[in-house]
């Protein structure tokens, strides 16, 4: 007669990592989290999330010797690759972990800066899926890189610091906002209106040897006159003194030119640090957590790998939120062009496209948290949860499945069973109902090479808002889990 023991056997229950923490298993998830806090608080571009990581495989021996151990190639300043040798042959394959560094955000127009009511405002763009009205009224930074004509790099990060000014998006006073509450959520918030207040006060006036609002002296030419006039008028109809006040404080400050805007890179992020949330401090809270969570994690666990069985690689890409396009996306040929310079330098015998076939990739990216106040969104026996380890997506996409790749049955047995081994607490679950909505990864842009892939990730609340809520649990047992797979999966 079957036991209670071999009845739980049977049946599958993910399980609450955080009950089976004693205390000092809950200071080691402190200490990784407080770690983490200090990586997403600043890293909040693609740009600095790839200088911190190129800077921390420096520092572990990566560099740029393509027939080294550690090789580190990071590019155009907005994707990285990396890998290290293993005890097996590149032709039996190569465990990858994919991550990408951007998040949602709004970005500045190439000509952003107008003047309106006595206000100077920065026009944006944004960038990935947003809900806008999230942006409104909350302080915001000002992150980017300005080249100058003459090539010279100008970084700019304004209101991270206690001293730093910020800027906001005004949003309309509740008085006067009757026809909004009546309009559909995705209609009344526009784009063209997700404007940065940027300054208030004009450029102060320079001395005159001659007032423009003094009536001109006698024997003044008639053309002096009508100078004197349009001047008056001007000033009597708004001159655009607060935008040229920006425009001045920028070149004071930092050296740039109006036109240096058009040509450069500056995104609108939230201000501020991460932080813990709750009494507990069980959770951190913070923006760009998708995917800079697995950023953060897949580069610790590459960094904690000894002896790995196989190479061990980190493929970190920019603009998987606006479905991984350009040359430094998922879709472009750059995996590809740093694998084979690899191949050819460690084993030039192996055919690169033998290597691609026989490796393992995770694409390590975030699944929707079950939602308390949301959870008609979601279908709950299929539905992550925070707290309890990391979440495998067989597949993403949404409706019937488009636009992703899906795991064999073998590769995520296979994968089920190493975390398994090493005790490591593990979830599955789908982004939300089959009808409701759904989204991608890059697994479908490693599956394209042959190589077996599947998502794995922790759970994310709040997942493309200002400030993104993570367990600090699920933070620990995902970086095992990547561990794991780069130690241990063949």
């Amino acid at each position: 007669m079957p036991t209670k023991k071999d009845e739980d056997k049977r049946l599958y229950k993910p399980r609450n990592a955080w009950e089976q923490a004693d205390a000092e298993q809950r200071a080691r998830v402190r200490g990784l989290a407080e770690r983490y806090l200090a990586f997403i608080s600043a890293c909040k571009t693609e740009r600095e999330t790839v200088a911190y990581v190129q800077d921390r495989l420096a520092q572990a021996g990566y560099g740029d010797d393509a027939s080294g151990d550690r090789v580190l190639r990071p590019f155009r300043g907005k994707a990285l690759f990396a890998i290290r040798r293993g005890a097996k042959s590149l032709a039996e394959g190569v465990n990858i972990i994919a991550v990408h560094g951007d998040a949602p955000r709004l970005d500045l127009k190439q000509r952003p800066l107008v003047e309106e009511a006595c206000i100077a405002q920065g026009k944006t763009h944004y960038y990935g899926g947003i809900r806008k009205y999230q942006w409104l009224a909350r302080p915001l930074a000002i992150h980017g890189t300005v080249v100058r004509q003459d090539g010279t790099v100008v970084r700019l990060c304004i209101g991270e610091e206690p001293g730093d000014p910020v800027f906001c998006i005004a949003d309309l006073l509740p008085h006067l906002a009757k026809k909004q509450g009546s309009t559909p959520l995705n209609d009344v918030f526009e784009g063209e209106k997700l404007n940065i207040v940027m300054a208030h006060s004009p450029a102060v006036k320079e001395e005159k040897a001659q007032d423009a609002g003094t009536p001109p002296a006698e024997g003044t030419s008639e053309a002096g006159k009508d100078e004197a006039k349009d001047e008056a008028k001007d000033e009597g109809e708004g001159k655009p003194r607060i935008r040229e006040h920006v425009v001045a404080l920028l070149e004071e400050r930092y050296g740039i030119v109006e036109e240096d805007l058009v040509t450069a890179e500056i995104q609108v992020v939230p201000a501020g640090p991460a932080r813990f949330v709750g009494l507990d401090g069980a959770l951190v809270g913070g923006y760009g957590q998708d995917d800079r969570i697995c950023v953060f994690l897949a580069l610790e666990a590459l960094c904690a790998v000894e002896n790995p069985d196989a190479p061990c690689a980190l493929m970190l890409w920019d603009k998987e939120e606006i479905g991984s396009d350009g040359a430094t996306g998922a879709s472009s040929r750059f995996l590809r062009y740093c694998m084979e310079e690899v191949a050819a330098a460690w084993e030039p015998a192996v055919s690169p496209g033998r290597m691609f076939l026989e490796s393992r990739a995770v694409s390590a990216d975030v699944q929707a948290a079950l939602d308390p106040d949301f959870g008609e969104v979601h279908e709950k026996n299929n539905a992550a949860l925070l707290g309890y380890g990391p979440c495998f997506s067989k597949f993403t996409g949404s409706g019937g499945k488009y636009g992703a790749s899906e795991a064999d049955a073998e590769y995520f047995a296979a994968i089920r069973g190493l975390l398994n081994a090493r005790g490591i607490p593990w979830q599955a679950a789908e982004c939300g109902k089959v009808d409701q909505g759904g989204g991608g990864t890059v697994a479908l842009f490693l599956a394209a090479y042959g190589m077996r892939v599947i998502d794995l990730g922790p759970a994310v609340l709040s997942m493309h808002s200002p400030f993104e809520l993570a367990s600090c649990v699920d933070l620990w047992w995902t970086l095992e889990a990547y561990r794991a797979f780069y130690e241990a999966c063949r």
